[in-house]
């Protein structure tokens, strides 16, 4: 069967592309070479969130266990000589390691404890989360005892509780109750957090801006957040020992590397043109204000990681806020 070719000019329309018409408020935004990026502060970032595979995790839990073993057997060995050598310099060995096992002992429960009570902050937040996001009137009752029971022994909060006793029978929401505790409870708690926050930004700033040393704008912003999420972790209820410092640390740098956090965004406009500013004088000082101004933004990350309710009563804190109050003066900023 043979097929009719079709012989004849073929039109294809084409249609021209028409470029857009640039204005200058269309135009993208010129680059500006040598703008700060906070160097430091992602490289603690990168230390924190480093992914640890499971091959390494079984090989150090393994070393540590044969290192474990062979001290104690050598321990033993040496307290058993001196027994039997010298009785007196024996018992004397035996009382030490005693007294070094039971220290060893006594850390174990101090970070055991830590951890439960950096649990409890957590269950407090998933309760907390399903009953505002049900309305369950019953649970965020439960929510609100248990915050009663975590702040009971705060001088600083007691007339808060008082007043959350008083007046929680009158609330008949989820939404209420909690925002009663949210501003009687958290309110003064957020106070001292953010002052912790604000003094660990001017201290990496500081450090980042007059220290020339190399790897010392790292080391105080390592020391720095690690202090800054510690307290904020023990203002807010979870005492945390450190093991269970070190893993809010990550958790929280977890969450801002996840979400795209540590880096210049909106809320660093202000903060990072004025280090584009003083970076035209010293590139240090430029970079002190931006790891500052990340270093705030790690402490709201971690504010908002440990507290018990989230930000709804409460005015979440600006980052650009905190770093005007914490570098004024310092490197002349206004916030």
């Amino acid at each position: 069967m043979s097929h009719e070719k079709r012989r004849g000019p073929v039109m294809i329309d084409l249609e021209e592309e028409v470029a857009p018409e640039v204005t200058p408020a269309t135009a993208p935004p010129v680059p500006e070479p040598g703008l700060p990026q906070g160097a430091a502060m992602h490289s603690v970032a990168a230390m924190a969130t480093r992914p640890r595979s499971k091959l390494a995790r079984w090989f150090f839990a393994a070393l540590g266990a044969l290192v474990t073993f062979m001290l104690s057997v050598a321990a033993w060995s040496w307290v058993a000589g001196l027994l039997a050598a010298n009785p007196l310099l024996g018992m004397i060995a035996g009382v030490l390691l005693a007294l070094v096992l039971a220290l060893l002992l006594a850390i174990a429960v101090k970070e055991a404890w830590a951890f439960r009570r950096l649990a409890r902050l957590d269950h407090i937040q998933r309760d907390a989360g399903a009953a505002l996001g049900a309305q369950d009137l019953t649970l965020a009752q439960s929510v609100s005892a248990q915050m009663l029971a975590l702040y009971a022994g705060r001088d600083e909060l007691a007339s808060g509780v008082a007043r959350v006793k008083a007046r929680e029978g009158e609330v008949f929401d989820a939404d209420g109750l909690l925002a009663l505790s949210e501003r009687e409870l958290l309110a003064p708690l957020d106070r001292l957090a953010l002052r912790e926050v604000e003094g660990a930004a001017r201290q990496v700033a500081t450090v980042t801006a007059v220290v020339p040393l190399a790897l010392a704008d790292v080391t105080a912003a390592l020391t720095s957040n690690l202090r800054m999420i510690r307290r904020v972790a023990e203002i807010y209820g979870g005492r945390s020992g450190t093991l269970g410092a070190w893993r809010l640390t990550r958790s929280v740098f977890t969450h801002l590397v996840a979400t795209g956090a540590v880096a210049v965004g909106d809320d660093l406009i202000g903060s990072v043109a004025g280090g584009g500013v003083l970076s035209r004088v010293s590139r240090r000082f430029g970079e002190g204000v931006v790891n500052g101004a990340l270093t705030a933004r790690v402490g709201v990350a971690a504010i908002e990681v440990c507290r018990p309710l989230p930000f709804r009563a409460v005015e979440r804190p600006s980052v650009s806020g905190l770093v005007g109050r914490a570098l004024t003066g310092l490197f002349g900023l206004r916030g």
